[in-house]
């Protein structure tokens, strides 16, 4: 057998254009791991909000294909990620998702503790000549855009700053570093990571399988930047009057299509992502000036996509946990002055999201039976309604044949 780079190559090479991957893509380990090195270990990875960590100590931790960040609010405010290891014997530091140290981090294993800015502050019985200066923990690279953490593991990452200038301007106005958060949910879906999110770059299958989320969000490709007809003119109406008020509206992308943001309208005279298309939140973000903005989205692959409407916002972290296992965690933040069990209830808030997970769950884990099977065999997308899973794949492909044709490493030895 050839070995995996090879195969690899060979297999994006003879993929045919608007088809689905090969089988080995989805279901193969060696294969899995040259996307954790060369996809998961070289991108900007979304990690959570600023607002999760909001005081000195508090953190988050989050694995990334063979490595697990902390990302902490340092004694000076600074949020930084640091390799979630010890750098005595390795042990790891912090097992929560989400908690709080007090003035250091200390390992459990033989208390080594580390300052809140990654520099070793004490080690027991070390011998004659150690250097703790050179004992601090790794540092990751960490980005911050309109209060959402970004993390790379690479000890080069491509440039955040066209990702923060695009994304940054339709993020001002909900002044998300003032938001709260409301609820958190993290499901793991037993699915290959490129499943799950070619499930939700498309809504061909929308109509049959999400009523809850179909009572609001238009199943036509306009966050793909297709769409036709009324669908189109809606569009172009929203994204008139919002930008007339100020507000960044019009699809606007990398161009690769790696990251996007843009404003949908929503159905009717819906001005939420509910059930009947009210309000879930008795306040907006920030400064808006009005409750029917329709919702904006924002895409940045691999990890990431979201929906920010005026009263709350939705925002989902996917990472790959194996070759058939993938997280996902659904964070909804409401405006930072909304209480709860006032201004609004948790289960109107949440429940079309987490039907539509739900739903999604059963879907991809249906498609990736299906694909393990060996009478699988690639099939069309549909231009009409499934450009957005092309540009996807376009991406992955063309991604992984450069950095396999480079041959650069993309994370830290």
């Amino acid at each position: 057998m050839l070995p995996p780079a090879e195969r690899m190559r060979a297999l994006l090479e003879g993929r045919r254009p608007a088809y689905s991957l090969q089988r080995e893509l989805y279901v193969d380990t060696e294969l899995y791991e040259l996307e954790l090195e060369h996809i998961w270990g070289r991108e900007w990875v979304f990690a959570g909000h600023g607002i999760e960590i909001p005081g000195p100590g508090d953190y988050l931790t989050l694995p990334i294909g063979h490595y697990n960040i902390i990302v902490l609010r340092g004694a000076d405010g600074v949020v930084r990620a640091l390799h979630n290891v010890c750098r005595h014997r390795g042990s790891m530091l912090c097992d929560q998702a989400q908690g709080s140290v007090q003035r250091r981090i200390v390992c459990p294993y033989h208390q080594w503790s580390y300052e809140l800015d990654g520099r070793l502050a004490r080690a027991r019985k070390t011998d004659a000549g150690f250097e703790p200066n050179d004992h601090g923990l790794v540092q990751a690279s960490c980005e911050m855009v309109g209060g959402m953490i970004f993390v790379s593991v690479a000890e080069s990452p491509p440039d955040f700053a066209p990702v923060a200038s695009l994304v940054g301007r339709y993020l001002a106005p909900f002044d998300l570093e003032h938001a709260k958060v409301a609820f958190s949910s993290t499901i793991v879906e037993d699915s290959n990571w490129k499943l799950v999110l070619e499930n939700n770059r498309e809504c061909y299958h929308c109509k049959g399988a999400h009523p809850e989320l179909c009572a609001t969000f238009p199943e036509a490709p306009l966050h793909s930047g297709g769409g036709e007809g009324d669908d189109l003119a809606a569009l172009q109406q929203i994204v008139e009057r919002c930008e007339a008020m100020g507000l960044p509206s019009a699809f606007t992308a990398s161009a690769d299509h790696q990251y996007r943001a843009m404003r949908l309208p929503l159905l009717g005279t819906a001005r939420s992502m509910t059930h009947d298309g009210e309000p879930a939140v008795a306040r907006r973000f920030g400064h808006l000036p009005a409750d029917n903005i329709g919702d904006v989205l924002l895409y940045h692959y691999p990890s990431t996509w979201n929906h920010f409407v005026a009263d709350h916002a939705v925002t989902f972290r996917m990472l790959p946990i194996g070759p058939m296992q993938t997280q996902l965690t659904t964070t909804w933040l409401v405006p930072g002055s909304a209480e709860a069990g006032v201004d609004y209830d948790v289960e109107s808030l949440t429940s079309v999201w987490l039907a539509t997970n739900a739903q999604d769950k059963v879907l991809v884990e249906r498609a990736q039976r299906g694909v393990r099977s060996p009478a699988y065999r690639p099939g069309p997308y549909s231009t009409a309604e499934e450009e957005g899973v092309i540009q996807l794949i376009d991406w992955y492909a063309t991604s992984m044949q450069g950095a396999l044709g480079d041959g650069l490493q993309g994370a830290p030895a």
